[in-house]
């Protein structure tokens, strides 16, 4: 690791990525290593609107939006490395691998999405990335997953 890690609080987080509410599924990201390596943080809370219905009365966060907070945490990752706050960065995917789910993640619960670049350079389009989710330091979900990043024309 980097001696001067960064990080990306939800301020700067918006002024990254496209989403907003009821997608935008990471808070803030920290201990961000370059295009390395970085932590996501998602505050799980009974607010969100996939709980009225996943499941009524047992709310479980879809293991669908817990692959998409690691990918927002690796887009978060890239956009600060870059320097690519408001310059209308779109993150599409293109392949989720060996993904795995592990453990219920619900209201109440802190979830940590752990992000590492497999694949990738600055310039590049087509990046791979390997995630690991947490709550409490128990694994939740882990998987990798390519995107391609379509960088604005300078």
């Amino acid at each position: 690791m980097s001696d001067s890690l960064q990080s990306a609080d939800i301020q700067l987080i918006q002024r990254i990525l496209p989403h907003r509410y009821p997608f935008l599924l990471v808070d803030k990201v920290v201990d961000i290593d370059g295009t390395a390596s970085a932590r996501g943080i998602k505050n799980v809370t009974m607010n969100e609107p996939h709980f009225q219905g996943h499941f009524p009365g047992v709310p479980i966060m879809p293991g669908v939006t817990i692959v998409e907070a690691m990918a927002q945490t690796a887009g978060v990752m890239i956009g600060t490395a870059l320097n690519m706050a408001d310059k209308e960065l779109l993150i599409y995917f293109m392949s989720i691998d060996n993904c795995k789910f592990r453990r219920k993640v619900g209201p109440g619960d802190v979830l940590e999405m752990n992000v590492t670049t497999l694949r990738g350079k600055p310039g590049g389009k087509v990046w791979k990335f390997g995630g690991r989710a947490t709550v409490e330091g128990e694994l939740a979900a882990e998987a990798e997953f390519t995107a391609m990043i379509d960088m604005p024309k300078e």
